[in-house]
């Protein structure tokens, strides 16, 4: 089972998700704290306080471009991958921001 160790406000976190969700792969995620002093626990497994961490098995990576790089080379793209990344462009954010932002008011 794929774990990483990551948090909802990191962009880098968010880039390794997406890359996770677009191969298809079973993951764990793993919520530290924004404190890198209060990640004792994620220390003690991963060996590091740096976030995104990976761990794959017995191979532990950090940073989101490494993690990335693993990923590509060790799990196979599966034919729909695409779809992901697509959705997201067909998304425009700004405007959806505006049509949000004017319920409010």
């Amino acid at each position: 089972m794929l774990v990483l160790y990551q948090a909802e406000w990191c962009p880098y976190s968010h880039r390794v998700r997406m890359r996770l969700t677009e191969l298809g792969l079973e993951w764990v995620a793993r919520p530290v704290s924004v404190n890198r002093a209060e990640r004792d626990l994620m220390e003690a497994i991963a060996g590091t306080r740096s976030i995104p961490t990976l761990i794959d098995g017995e191979t532990v990576v950090s940073d989101a471009d490494e993690i990335i790089a693993h990923l590509e080379r060790t799990y196979p793209e599966p034919p729909d991958a695409h779809l992901h990344a697509e959705t997201l462009e067909q998304r425009e954010w700004p405007h959806w921001l505006g049509l949000h932002g004017s319920a409010r008011a």
